[in-house]
């Protein structure tokens, strides 16, 4: 029976899993908080993961490369690429907003006000990317902190020649096991998915879109566009690679990204479908991906275009061409600092539409609104961003030759 189980591949696993989950839901609401504790534990695993990954799997990335041109070279792409999804998936947002029109109409007046408290300002999140303490950061799961204190130990190893070699080789060790105990890890990933699935349906009823409306439909046609056309020229267009075995191998990472409604989460998911299912080598994926989990957000880039168009709309606000400038500006930069956390977009609405010039109390009320039916507006508008991680990993893995071209297209065969 273990070896039928096994034999299945895992994004099927995953697959069947979520959609037993919303019929466990549907069918035995109450039975719900029984199976809560396993989504809960499989977070919190993979959650573990997170920052010594992040620091271990970085740093060995950047000591494999060696040549430190090169690193710059991969760095600056990886940037570029990222920036450039990102201020599409704000336009697309932004796009979607403007043809459906969520916010005409929408009955914000009757909710209540939720204020968010005062915006990060980007000199707090300058100043943040340097840690005062690298074991805080650590211990807090800062993502800058740690991929800048990452980037340092590389390149300070690289650097150091002959003398650093033996902890060169430590890191890939260290790497090395870190991404063994992932896949140990999603073996349990499943069981996670079926008890978060179940949970987020009974807890907001599986008519969560409909009470939301046109802002659930712009939701999931911002997160489709971006997903299935951006993404999709990119590989076609940038890669010259083809599309389907890149949807067939990431499955995992989707669902993921779906059931934990975090990047953060899906990171090692990603790294180990990058490596099996993709053919990325580990320098790059290393690297990239990581970096991507802290910059690489499609999903929220998009949505905070849409909800601040949203609640432009629903104040009354025109919309004039500075309008639409100051939101494409602020929401891709606010994006860019967005924690891999769930609901962190919300965080970021009264950044842009305080550029926008909506009062904080207005911002507060379409908060409240939105807040209620966030966690499933939530999990859906991830799945762009753990997209475009892979999407940029796999483009700048072609442009440095570091794509095993066979395990790559294999996935369409799977």
């Amino acid at each position: 029976m273990a070896r039928a189980w096994f034999a299945i591949p895992l994004w099927q696993r995953v697959l069947g899993a979520l959609v037993l989950g919303v019929a466990f839901a549907l069918i035995w609401p109450a039975g719900t908080p029984a199976v809560a504790f396993i989504g809960e534990l499989f977070v919190r695993a993979i959650r573990m993961l997170v920052a010594p990954i992040v620091l271990i799997t970085i740093a060995a990335g950047i000591t494999s490369l060696a040549d430190p041109k090169r690193l710059g070279g991969l760095g600056g792409r990886t940037i570029a690429l990222f920036a450039m999804t990102t201020a599409i998936a704000v336009s697309v947002g932004m796009l979607v907003a403007s043809l459906i029109g969520p916010g005409i109409g929408a009955p914000i007046g009757r909710a209540t006000a939720h204020a968010l408290g005062d915006p990060v300002t980007p000199y707090q999140q300058l100043i943040g990317i340097i840690p005062v303490n690298i074991v805080d950061a650590l211990a807090k799961g800062d993502m800058l902190a740690l991929i800048f204190v990452a980037i340092l130990t590389g390149v300070g190893t690289v650097v150091a020649g002959a003398p650093g070699k033996p902890f060169a080789d430590l890191l890939q060790s260290l790497s090395a096991v870190l991404l063994r105990i992932v896949g140990i890890v999603m073996e349990a990933t499943p069981f996670g998915v079926f008890a978060l699935i179940a949970n987020a349906v009974a807890a907001n009823g599986a008519a969560v879109f409909v009470n939301v409306g046109w802002l659930a439909l712009a939701v999931v046609a911002g997160s489709a566009i971006q997903l299935l056309i951006v993404h999709s020229l990119i590989l076609r267009v940038i890669a010259r690679l083809p599309v389907l075995p890149f949807y067939r191998g990431i499955v995992d990472a989707l669902v993921v990204a779906f059931s934990t409604a975090s990047s953060s989460a899906t990171l090692p998911v990603a790294m180990r479908v990058a490596e099996r299912n993709l053919g990325i080598a580990r320098p790059v994926f290393s690297t990239v991906l990581p970096l991507g989990a802290s910059i690489g957000k499609d999903g929220t880039a998009m949505y905070v275009g849409l909800l601040s168009m949203f609640a432009l709309q629903a104040l009354g606000t025109p919309l004039t061409p500075e309008t639409y400038g100051v939101v494409l500006l602020t929401g891709a930069l606010a994006a860019f600092g967005t924690a891999p956390v769930p609901s962190a977009s919300l965080f970021m609405l009264a950044a842009v539409l305080s550029a926008a010039g909506v009062a904080p109390e207005q911002t507060a009320l379409v908060v409240g609104f939105v807040l209620p039916f966030d966690r499933l507006l939530d999990m859906t508008r991830t799945v762009p961003s753990a997209s475009a991680n892979l999407v940029v990993a796999t483009t700048v893995a072609r442009w440095e030759g570091e794509l095993d071209a066979d395990i790559y297209r294999a996935a369409n065969a799977a």
